[in-house]
């Protein structure tokens, strides 16, 4: 039985950052806690997200690339100390994922590893800090999506699934006009496999496939526009609206890019690039168990021929945007892949990956990554 969830209230267009005072006005909120990154805050796109807001600002900044438990807490102990009462989550997925963390410890005991979705009995989440996300990046749609993914203190990377956790979402494409091409293609290649391996996903949710798949379509039209023009406002919006698609369409489950891609992340690497890179060969991986008829969906959304080989055009993408295409490029070491493997097993996308799939499949697909 699938069960189905569209949770989050979120503004979406040009200007959406104005909303944000009147917003947390409505919500009750007068001292927000504020969790961005140090490049955030240089590039001036944290004044230009809060230009409707006049109140005190305190800010988190210390976001690592890939969150972090030691950080959740940081940022839990800062929001005690300036007495606030409520967060705002301004950045790319690292940000976001870490205002989620930071929500769930302010009223939650530590560890944060306890509410983990690989804990044996993950605690439930009790009266969470109300959470507001604006997100300045089109990739993770973490703003919309199901959980928090960290890097605990034992080195596991994993979720800890909040699908009600966030309050509201404002999705301001013009927050995104200053992106640089590079991540520009490394977050866009990572909003375009959540619809890809959403939609691939065996579960049964016809409105999350129809979703992802006009997120997919959306992200494959703009996503060179965007690269090449950052101030292309059309190619922005489409690239935000497809972000929030294909993390809307979570609620599925994805396969086996993410579960390489999770144990992977824990070494350091930006998630999104993980995703590129591994995307062509897992697709080749699982075709003949995707099937035809959403093969055929994908080529369609696509605009490739009939005919056309996916993992290829996936491949070609990603050369044409200058995504790294391969693990070694990005300085993996072949010497952990097998650990990466056996964990990948454990990982919550391996189990709705179309195909099922070993330890060694796993390895294989490193290997032909590499």
């Amino acid at each position: 039985m699938s069960i189905l969830r569209f949770n989050t209230k979120v503004f979406f267009d040009f200007g959406a950052r104005r909303e944000l005072a009147g917003e947390l006005a409505a919500l009750g909120i007068e001292r927000p806690l504020f969790i961005t990154d140090k490049g955030i805050v240089a590039a001036g796109v944290l004044d230009q997200a809060l230009e409707s807001w006049s109140g005190d600002r305190p800010i988190f900044d210390a976001t690592p690339p890939n969150p972090t438990e030691a950080a959740a807490l940081a940022g839990a102990a800062l929001y005690r100390e300036r007495d606030c009462d409520g967060i705002v989550g301004i950045g790319g997925g690292a940000s976001l994922d870490l205002a989620k963390a930071v929500a769930i410890l302010t009223t939650n005991p530590h560890p944060l590893w306890d509410f983990c979705n690989r804990h044996a009995q993950p605690r439930s989440i009790i009266d969470p800090a109300r959470l507001v996300l604006v997100p300045t990046t089109s990739g993770s749609g973490s703003e919309v999506g199901r959980s928090a993914v960290m890097i605990f203190d034992n080195g596991v990377k994993a979720g800890v699934g909040c699908p009600t956790i966030v309050t509201a979402a404002i999705c301001d494409p013009e927050l995104t006009l200053g992106l640089p091409p590079s991540l520009t293609a490394a977050t866009g290649t990572d909003a375009l496999s959540h619809c890809v391996e959403t939609f691939c996903s065996p579960t049964v949710n016809p409105p999350a496939d129809a979703i992802a798949l006009d997120g997919l379509r959306r992200i494959v039209a703009a996503i060179e526009r965007a690269c090449a023009n950052g101030q292309d406002r059309d190619a922005r919006w489409d690239m935000m609206m497809g972000s929030v698609e294909g993390a809307i369409a979570f609620q599925k489950g994805m396969g086996a890019v993410h579960a390489l891609s999770h144990p992977l992340g824990a070494y350091g690497f930006h998630h999104g690039t993980l995703n590129a890179i591994l995307l062509p060969h897992v697709v080749a991986h699982n075709r003949d168990h995707i099937g035809a008829a959403k093969c055929a969906a994908m080529r369609d959304a696509m605009g490739l021929a009939g005919d056309a080989d996916l993992p290829a055009a996936f491949d070609a993408l990603n050369a044409r945007i200058g995504v790294p295409r391969t693990l070694s490029a990005i300085g993996a070491d072949p010497a952990t892949f097998d650990a990466v493997a056996e964990a990948a097993l454990s990982d919550n996308a391996h189990k709705t990956n179309p195909r099922p799939t070993t330890a060694a499949d796993y390895r294989r697909l490193l290997d032909a990554a590499f």
